[in-house]
């Protein structure tokens, strides 16, 4: 009989994915070093422009530029008073400043707090204050934003970057004269005690350093729980971040690409752990190149660098991919996406629609893996050539342990297909939640000798060791009497040819007190006509009676986290403020 301790999954492995891994004892910025000693004048970062009449035209920053000013930004850094375990914010889209003041602050012995830049003032000022951050790098458009706050922070000082900086010439030209007043980029004077983020690198230019950090220290306060309520500053140490990096690099290996061939669009954002880890700590660890994406809603942005530059990986979410899908000119076959090799699709459910959909327009192989900002940041994914099964997450990465536990006594696993929570062990879990010590011992446990993230999703695991997400705990209906899952329903409405999105939420029932209705939110594809009589009756031999949503609301869009999770508590929400 198959067991959650021998590791099944590794059976389904593909060919050449490794069962084990060597974890070096290095912090992560040692693989910058390590890559610039390697290759120093290859292309680590592209930044993009798009100028009338011209196209599309790059700057690209070298592995040696990189390691370079992030050592000159981390001198700076430490000369104004950071001290080991401080905690800095970064307040940026995706860009060059970004990547440097990441690695910056790592080698300067700092924790890494990467905030939403788009993010409202009271949100923003929680998160800087939650982790008691007094030095914030922020781009210029953001300036105004942290100068508002900074009386309620710690904050003592900003260094500001402005998107224009690594921009080729005669773009930098063009948004100076047209662009940098009217969009808001433009700051005319800082305030005494802050600091031009190019200012810094020039004074400290060739300057390296003087701290020893560990593989024991901590690297991020990785921020989540957006979905859920009250947002959690994840605590993951440098070894967590290298271990989980080699944990996804080895399935590139079994791609025939060479690593330095390899460009990744970084469409992510750099703020979560997705983007930190799978796209920038993996390029870099690979010497691969990676193109700058800040605004992954723009859709004609992000085709236009896949086919400029031939991006070859894509680490994406559902929502990107579908947008994709769906976009006219692709659906034309006006855009040649034939450079891509693979894709990952995580943040939430894949649905199979929009998978076969998008390998069909674009050539290219898209496997859905799963991650949490706790173990930051991927523990499945999906063969890359081996058996892919619908609706599954795939299979735990090498070193990961996974065990599903029963919801009514979470210390006793349930047999092999049925459900529970999904529990895992790994060298990538964190370390805790800052400053909550009674939310980190609900969901982190000693068992025989190894500790487990209880991970609040419900889940099971088929004989071949596929996992599948059936739904979020907190997420569950009590409908009738049964448990009802919104991610099911979810899936089944989306298969639909009219619906481009839907989120599915339980909602207190209008007609009876203390019972719970089902309510879905769908967007319907451009120009597309579905009804809710439509719905319900396409659903008829899909869902059981009771999972069928007899209550629709069609809308332009759904609620979503930056890395594409719908936020069912807005949907909620939008319910009870329309009552």
């Amino acid at each position: 009989m198959v067991h959650y301790a021998e590791r099944p999954w590794q059976q389904s492995y593909d060919i050449g994915m490794p069962t084990s891994l060597d974890v070096p004892d290095i912090p992560l910025h040692q693989l910058l070093k390590n890559t610039r000693s390697r290759i120093p004048h290859h292309t680590a970062l592209i930044t993009p422009a798009n100028l009338p009449l011209l196209g599309r035209i790059s700057k690209s920053v070298t592995y040696e530029e990189l390691d370079r000013a992030s050592d000159a930004l981390a001198a700076a850094l430490l000369d104004m008073g950071l001290k080991k375990s401080d905690r800095v914010a970064i307040v940026m889209p995706n860009s060059v400043a970004f990547v440097i003041s990441f690695y910056a602050i790592l080698k300067a012995g700092g924790v890494v707090a990467a905030t939403n830049p788009t993010y409202p003032a009271e949100k923003m000022a929680q998160q800087i204050n939650d982790c008691d951050a007094e030095f914030v790098l922020a781009m210029s458009l953001f300036y105004d934003l942290v100068k508002a706050i900074q009386p309620r922070t710690k904050v003592k000082t900003i260094i500001v970057a402005n998107i224009k900086e690594y921009l080729p010439a005669l773009a930098k030209l063009l948004f100076t004269i047209a662009r940098e007043k009217k969009d808001g980029h433009f700051v005319a004077q800082l305030a005494e005690g802050d600091h031009w983020f190019q200012a810094v690198l020039a004074k400290y230019d060739s300057q390296q350093p003087n701290v020893t950090v560990s593989a024991d220290d901590l690297a991020i306060f990785q921020y989540t729980g957006g979905t859920t309520g009250v947002a959690k500053a994840a605590m993951s140490r440098h070894r967590g971040l290298v271990a989980n990096m080699l944990m996804t690099e080895g399935i590139l290996d079994l791609l025939d690409l060479p690593p330095e061939d390899e460009i990744s669009l970084g469409a992510i954002p750099f703020f979560h752990v997705y983007g930190l880890v799978i796209v920038v700590s993996t390029s870099v660890y690979r010497g691969s190149k990676i193109v700058l994406v800040p605004n992954p809603r723009d859709i004609d942005d992000v085709l236009g660098n896949i086919e400029t530059f031939g991006t070859t990986l894509f680490p994406g979410v559902p929502a990107l991919y579908n947008a994709i899908n769906n976009h006219p000119r692709v659906q034309a076959g006006e855009i040649d996406l034939s450079s891509l090799t693979l894709c990952i699709s995580g943040s939430a459910p894949l649905p199979e629609s929009t998978k076969t959909e998008f390998e069909r327009l674009s050539g290219a192989t898209l496997r859905e893996g799963f991650g949490m900002s706790e173990a930051p940041t991927a523990t499945h994914v999906n063969p890359i050539f081996r058996d892919n099964r619908p609706a599954s997450i795939g299979l735990p990465l090498p070193e990961m342990d996974m065990r599903i536990v029963s919801l009514e006594d979470d210390e006793k696993d349930v047999p092999v297909g049925e459900i529970g929570e999904l529990v895992m062990a790994g060298p990538n879990v964190m370390v805790g939640y800052h400053g909550m010590l009674e939310e980190t011992q609900t969901v982190l446990r000693e068992r025989d000798g190894k500790r487990w993230l209880y991970t609040g999703d419900i889940a099971r695991m088929d004989e071949d060791g596929y996992f599948y997400i059936v739904d979020r705990k907190k997420d569950m209906a009590l409908i009738g009497g049964f448990n009802v899952y919104p991610t099911t329903i979810e899936n089944a409405i989306s298969a639909h040819e009219a619906v481009l999105e839907v989120g599915v939420a339980a909602i207190p029932h209008p007609e009876r007190a203390g019972q719970e209705a089902l309510k879905a939110w769908i967007v319907r594809k451009p120009g597309a006509q579905l009804t809710t009589e439509q719905v319900i009756e396409y659903l008829g031999d899909k869902l059981a009676p009771y999972e069928i949503p007899r209550r629709i609301a069609f809308i332009d869009e759904l609620p979503k986290t930056a890395i594409g999770k719908t936020l069912r508590r807005e949907l909620a929400q939008m319910e009870a403020a329309a009552e």
